[in-house]
């Protein structure tokens, strides 16, 4: 049985996302656990989510990352789209890669709320963290340790992605 087509939209145009290998799904799974977890432990007004919510970048452009912190209640459970996201991660697959560390990026950073952009290597133990800071837009190659991700204020630990260095 064959994955279910799900399709982003760029400039107004449907482009059809790849299959994903189990690789992929349970690293991002990971991720938003350990998202999910650090926005408890904070006690934060935060909501992690898996992929499946969209971000709207413009009219014409809706991404669906592999992870989303939307800042603020809830969302409704009709909701499609995050209202207010803060954090959105990519894990990336040799079909994307090129994507994710180019058009999305900037992509994202074009939705004023978004802080943080994570894109998570799969094959090797390494997250590349985009940060808003100021009018700049900073990178840092993480490969060991822990994230801070502020605002919102949590932080993660590659350990609960990766499991432990060594």
């Amino acid at each position: 049985m064959t994955q279910p087509r799900r399709y982003e939209r760029v400039a107004g145009e449907p482009v059809a996302m790849s299959p994903e290998r189990v690789e992929h799904v349970r690293i991002k799974n990971r991720v938003w656990a350990a998202l999910d977890r650090a926005i408890q432990r904070a006690g934060l007004d935060c909501e992690a989510l898996g992929d499946g919510v969209t971000i709207e970048v413009d009219d014409d452009t809706d991404h669906e990352p592999d992870a989303v912190v939307n800042h603020g209640p809830k969302l409704p459970p009709d909701a499609t789209a995050a209202s207010n996201p803060v954090i959105v991660v990519e894990v990336l697959s040799p079909s994307t890669q090129s994507i994710d560390s180019s058009d999305k990026l900037a992509d994202y950073f074009r939705v004023p709320s978004i802080q943080h952009y994570l894109i998570v290597r799969a094959k090797r133990r390494e997250i590349i963290h985009h940060s808003r800071t100021g009018l700049e837009i900073v990178a840092r190659m993480i490969n060991i340790g822990k994230i801070v991700l502020n605002p919102p204020g949590i932080e993660i630990d590659l350990a609960d992605v990766y499991g432990p260095a060594g």
